[in-house]
């Protein structure tokens, strides 16, 4: 999926955001880096996680900080890792705890203190309220359990921090279903706004059931070109690729392989480009 015009206003936003957040108060050379760069983009040939990954770089170099989400990532982890048992208790009370495992890895979207969407914790408790109780817009769950019985190899693709913590209990439950199949949990590979890296990812015991893999790249979401080869060979031979929330989407939704995307339609962009209205939980078959 390519960059579309209303995209860069949020791309600007989301700089000038966290640069306020970690305290940058002359923000003049930023800017001018941020607008200099954009003004070399080719836009029929990137996505806007890609961008971001690129200005949130100039960011990190202009405040001296490596990783402003740091200490963001390791609260919410936290928070939601104790959480787990009375969630797993919720999700094997269900009629089906596969599709309700799904369900909720999919709410977990919502966790996103990306500057863009500027959610608060009251914002994430009613949405998993109301969220719970709603079906997902798009379903292929059933599908996606079908093919999980069968698959040798499959990738997980992570988002957010906190959310990874749902993305666990999916993991679990397709470990259930297919004991033998080897699966393999993506993280970026450097930090970039609130997306999860290998630490994360080790922080909230990922490695019980999948092997934690970096994509080796600073980007928002999957950009293949750009990531390592070793993580370009293990996505090459997984049977199935489950890719996790927008930018996501938005790197792979052009590609020619078996994913399934779980999100939320977060923005109209991306609810537009899918079908559906936004703030939908979709599980979809590419």
């Amino acid at each position: 999926m390519k960059i579309q015009e209303k995209c860069i206003p949020c791309i600007v936003n989301q700089a000038i955001k966290v640069a306020d957040m970690v305290g940058l108060e002359d923000k003049n050379e930023l800017l001018r880096n941020v607008f200099s760069y954009l003004s070399r983009v080719d836009f029929n040939s990137s996505s806007t996680p890609e961008l971001i990954g690129e200005i949130f770089a100039m960011l990190k170099k202009e405040t001296g900080n490596a990783d402003p989400y740091k200490e963001t990532r390791r609260h919410y982890n936290r928070m939601f890792l104790e959480q787990i048992p009375d969630f797993e208790a919720e999700i094997d009370c269900a009629g089906d705890p596969f599709l309700e495992a799904v369900k909720y890895a999919i709410i977990g979207n919502i966790i996103d203190f990306n500057p863009i969407h500027n959610l608060s914790l009251s914002d994430i408790d009613a949405c998993f309220l109301r969220l719970k109780e709603e079906p997902l817009g798009i379903d292929d769950s059933k599908l996606l359990k079908q093919e999980i019985v069968k698959a040798d190899s499959i990738l997980y693709l992570g988002d957010n921090c906190g959310e990874i913590c749902l993305d666990k209990i999916l993991l679990s439950k397709m470990k259930e279903l297919n004991p033998s199949c080897r699966l393999y949990f993506g993280t970026r590979g450097e930090a970039v706004v609130n997306d999860s890296v290998e630490e994360d990812a080790y922080f909230v015991g990922i490695e019980d059931y999948a092997t934690v893999i970096s994509n080796g790249d600073s980007s928002l979401g999957t950009v293949l070109y750009r990531t390592s080869k070793q993580f370009q060979e293990i996505y090459q031979n997984a049977d199935i690729v489950i890719a996790k929330g927008q930018a996501n989407y938005e790197c792979l939704s052009d590609e020619d392989k078996n994913i399934y995307f779980l999100l939320m339609t977060k923005c109209g962009v991306i609810a537009n480009d899918i079908g559906v209205p936004e703030m939908k939980m979709i599980c979809m078959k590419k």
